[in-house]
């Protein structure tokens, strides 16, 4: 029984009809339940529709704790200890808290995430649960973990020595190291807000050298994760093929 709740909860597959409905109405209510956010004024419907998807990912986070040993591929004990402090266990837990004094105005400790309303945006988090293609980029992060650490060091280096640098040469247009860090970020993604800019040609110069290179390291993650991306539905196809075979 609880595996068959499992195979559920868990990502749909093509022949499995009461999961993929199962994901359908996750996504529906994880889409409501996000409108509110949309408007400054409090509806009433809005008051229902918060108790509805509420008590659903109550539901949901409790039918994935009592199938966690099968999501860990642990022992029953320690697995319902270690899942509640998984990424996506917390990610679960955060969508709740901030509408759970809706259905009970007894939790007053609550009522101080209720006050931070955007916490209802952790919710647009539990969706990518039930997408395959974001459970594929998600897959291709993880198994690119190592080639976007070295490129996010890279990045963070670059942004440190830029900053340093015009932090020295630019004394009069930066007044802290932060603004010279501020400025070697948005200069690295090459956004370019112009509030802070130098004044002096050496100044100039460094943003130059500093926007080109930004452009090449900046490139760099999303290469990873395209070619990641493209080898993870090469692979999606093949186990297609195998499985009508």
């Amino acid at each position: 029984m609880r595996k068959r709740i499992y195979e559920i909860v868990e990502i749909s597959e093509e022949d499995d009809k009461v999961s993929s409905i199962y994901d359908a109405v996750m996504l529906f209510a994880i889409i409501v339940s996000i409108i509110p956010l949309g408007f400054k004024q409090s509806f009433r419907f809005f008051h229902y529709t918060d108790i509805i998807t509420t008590i659903l990912f109550i539901i949901d986070y409790a039918l994935r704790l009592i199938t966690a040993d099968y999501k860990l591929k642990e022992s029953s004990a320690i697995a319902f200890v270690k899942y509640p402090f998984t990424p996506w266990a917390i990610v679960d837990l955060i969508s709740i808290l901030p509408t759970i004094t809706v259905i009970n105005p007894g939790f007053k400790l609550f009522r101080l995430f209720r006050i931070v309303r955007t916490f209802r945006v952790f919710r647009v988090f539990k969706a990518f649960r039930y997408s395959k293609s974001i459970s594929i980029i998600a897959k291709v992060i993880s198994n690119s973990r190592d080639a976007l650490i070295a490129v996010c060091t890279l990045a963070i280096g670059y942004i440190l020595v830029s900053a340093l640098v015009i932090f020295n040469v630019e004394a009069d247009s930066f007044n802290t190291l932060f603004d010279a860090i501020y400025w070697a970020t948005v200069s690295l993604t090459t956004v370019g807000y112009g509030d802070i800019y130098p004044i002096t040609t050496a100044g100039r110069i460094i943003t130059m050298i500093s926007s080109m290179f930004g452009i090449a390291v900046v490139a760099l993650p999303a290469g990873i994760i395209t070619a990641g991306y493209l080898d993870a539905l090469t692979e999606e196809k093949e186990k297609k093929k195998k499985t009508q075979e």
